[in-house]
């Protein structure tokens, strides 16, 4: 069989040599060419059809922000950014992402060689799975959407209103049906629960919407629609390690907020692909959506705060990254931030966030199963899972436990979507996902299961 053909984007010689090194370890791959900048790398795109493309962020005459764009529009591959881990490296790291890039790796420091020797462990680790992907299409850019939300008025408005003024279960999804090979793809096989006792009311929110997100709540700010876009038990444990931080207090309150009570929280998991995956969904839920929405993105520290941020600017929801001890709060997203796990926790004045240093789970800090396996015996809230795009298996255990202990909604992104089917194939492979949908059709199911 013939090596995979990579091109190596970097204006340094010196980089370019050590990345080309790296990757020439491996016999299965090979350096097809190398370019100095966005616009030879485009050039060599088209000439050479790479199998993939390492892309430094930070370029002359073309950075590669700018030449990734034009490749995911005329020859989309696979391609691996080059950040550094400075706070806009970070940030710029993350639009990478947004715009199609399938995953990145931090740069090397310097020339330790413990160092190189690490990050050439995870690029070719990220290269192994790139090369594999059989469709690298992608779903949604975000050069397709406005940026950020803005006031789009009622056009976006039939999908939500569908479920708000839902009248009985028995009528019609409220998203439009996809052509063939998506439609019914959707099939409910998680029984109906006993009634769930009332929650109490929580803890005022810590959380207020700049830009007057949550102002007069959602008619002055609706989305655009979602559908027209294309784009086992629990293991033992160590005793948990709380993490020291500031208290959430210091996060803005707005004066004379309500109390966000709520009785349904959504929980997400997601790996390679999920940045693009969760800006197509958390966009697209209502200013007025009444759950938290917890989750996990597979994600080094640093960059998860980004995210939060890069996702914050364009959702009608507050994006934060999670803190801990803060109390969970409706209309709220909650991303666990890199390096931690991140669990629901309850005392006697409402929920809030568990951070906890504990080994890793599946090779992952944070896991999905550690959050899913948290909201376990909170049996009085309806709780709503969803696993999206990513590598392996995490998530699959916790969304099985979940269906033991009355779970509402269990939600897996279908194969067609994902950018790699790994984690969702394994939860539907456990038996436990009642509904396998499309990337754009998550949303609309949420509001209709959280509305209904």
């Amino acid at each position: 069989m013939a090596p995979y053909r990579i091109l190596v984007v970097d204006d340094s010689g010196f980089m370019r040599k050590i990345i080309s090194d790296l990757i020439i370890r491996d016999p299965q791959f090979t350096i097809v060419a190398t370019a100095r900048n966005g616009q030879e790398a485009i050039e060599a795109v088209r000439e050479w059809k790479p199998d993939a493309v390492t892309l430094d962020l930070e370029m002359p005459l073309m950075n590669g922000i700018e030449a990734l764009q034009i490749i995911m529009k005329d020859n989309p591959t696979p391609v691996i950014m080059l950040s550094g881990i400075s706070e806009d490296n970070t940030r710029e790291t993350i639009k990478a992402l947004q715009f199609g890039a399938f995953d990145f790796i931090r740069k090397p420091s310097s020339a330790i060689s413990n160092d190189i020797h690490q990050v050439g462990e995870f690029l070719l680790e990220k290269l192994r799975i790139a090369v594999l992907t059989k469709r690298y299409q992608p779903i949604i850019t975000i050069s397709e959407k406005q940026e950020p939300a803005v006031n789009d008025s009622e056009q976006a408005k039939p999908v939500i209103e569908a479920a708000r003024n839902k009248p009985s279960q028995q009528e019609e999804p409220i998203a439009t049906p996809l052509p063939t090979p998506f439609k019914d793809r959707s099939n409910t096989v998680i029984p109906k629960t006993e009634e769930k006792q009332p929650l109490k009311q929580a803890a005022p929110p810590l959380h207020t919407k700049q830009k007057n997100k949550l102002e007069e709540a959602a008619p002055s700010k609706a989305k655009s629609t979602i559908v027209t876009r294309k784009t086992v038990l629990r293991e033992p444990q160590l005793e948990a390690k709380p993490v020291h931080v500031e208290p959430p207090s210091t996060r803005k309150e707005k004066a004379g907020s309500p109390i966000a009570a709520f009785k349904h929280i959504v929980a997400i998991g997601t790996s390679t692909g999920g940045p693009r995956a969760l800006h197509e969904v958390i966009t697209s839920l209502p200013a007025d959506f009444p759950a938290p929405v917890l989750i996990v993105q597979h994600m080094p520290p640093k960059f998860t705060k980004s995210l939060a941020q890069r996702l914050d600017s364009f959702s009608e929801l507050h994006v934060v990254e999670a803190e801990q001890g803060e109390r969970v709060t409706a209309g709220v997203v909650y991303i666990a931030p890199g390096g931690f796990h991140m669990e629901l926790a309850k005392d006697a004045a409402g929920y809030s966030i568990l951070l906890t240093e504990q080994p890793q789970r599946n090779g992952h800090r944070p896991s999905v199963d550690v959050l899913f396996e948290s909201l376990a015996t909170f049996r009085e809230l309806k709780r709503h899972a969803v696993i999206m795009t990513g590598m392996g298996s995490d998530g699959a255990k916790g969304m099985k436990l979940l269906q033991g202990c009355g779970i509402e909604t269990t939600i897996a992104e279908a194969e067609e979507t994902c950018v790699v089917y790994g984690m969702p194939r394994s939860a539907i492979e456990a038996g436990c996902v009642g509904h396998v949908l499309p990337l754009q059709l998550i949303a609309s199911q949420l509001v209709k299961a959280v509305l209904k």
